[in-house]
């Protein structure tokens, strides 16, 4: 069905890995479509309750193919916005929770790619660059808005200003990344915690990580009635009425997403 890219699912988890391994799976016009329209479709599954994003091969994605870009002028304002804005406005609006599984390279829009994802699993073989000062350019699909809001701004203005790369153990220290797991089992350990948060309540997980994001660019009353107009959906879930209810069984609930 794809041509960039692989699509499975199983017991509630969609992994979505970049297939282009001989060109570290560097972004191209059709692998940006293919993204956008799997995650339309695992954001309207019913069954699929947690997406994991990974690279085949030795990288996550070392960001755009340039030999898309190399050829006549380009308009990079209207090329980011009919390409990566959509892309990384899709992994916002999903209201599921989504890993960046980094097995390898993460630079550039790569680099952007995982940060947009709700959380960050990394084999110790990963790396992190934001090599867009390299070529002159300005960190795109995100980076200017996620990074500062992770790891600060000093550190950002950093990492964007120098284009210096960084090992799997440094992101993991600066607050990058949330886990950094061997690269032997990396995968394995990347399902288990997806098994765990798709084991988890659906509905739930998609309105906090809303309200998260929302909560970074409204006040602090604002936040409180988005708060309370999330909890009104959320104690109206069957999720919710199964966690009471296995709380005072004194049991492990089973949530079914609904």
């Amino acid at each position: 069905m794809y041509e960039t890219i692989l699509y499975e699912s199983v017991e509630g988890v969609a992994k979505i890995t970049l297939n282009r391994p001989d060109k570290f799976n560097a972004f191209t016009e059709r692998m940006h479509k293919e993204m956008l329209d799997v995650l339309k479709k695992v954001g309207k599954d019913p069954i699929v309750r947690c997406v994991v994003i990974t690279g085949a091969g030795k990288a996550f994605n070392a960001g755009q193919d340039l030999a898309e870009v190399t050829e006549g002028d380009v308009d990079f304002g209207e090329f980011l916005r009919k390409r990566y804005n959509p892309l990384i406005m899709q992994l916002r609006q999903t209201p599921k929770p989504i890993i960046a599984a980094v097995n390898g390279v993460a630079a550039g829009a790569g680099m952007s790619l995982a940060l947009a994802c709700d959380l960050r699993l990394v084999s110790e073989k990963a790396s992190f660059s934001n090599v867009f000062i390299n070529i002159g350019l300005v960190p795109d699909s995100g980076g200017c808005y996620f990074l500062p809001r992770i790891v600060g701004i000093g550190k950002a203005l950093e990492l964007a200003l120098t284009g210096e790369k960084i090992s799997a153990d440094e992101a993991y220290r600066i607050g990058l990344v949330n886990k950094v797991f061997p690269a032997v089992n990396f995968e394995t350990e990347v399902m288990e915690y997806a098994s765990r948060l798709a084991a988890l309540p659906t509905t739930g997980m998609g309105l906090i990580k809303r309200a998260m994001y929302q909560g970074l660019t409204m006040s602090l009353e604002e936040t409180l009635e988005y708060e309370a107009i999330s909890q009104e959906i959320a104690g109206n879930t069957a999720d919710h009425k199964e966690g009471v209810q296995a709380f005072f069984e004194k049991r492990t609930p089973v949530f079914t997403g609904k």
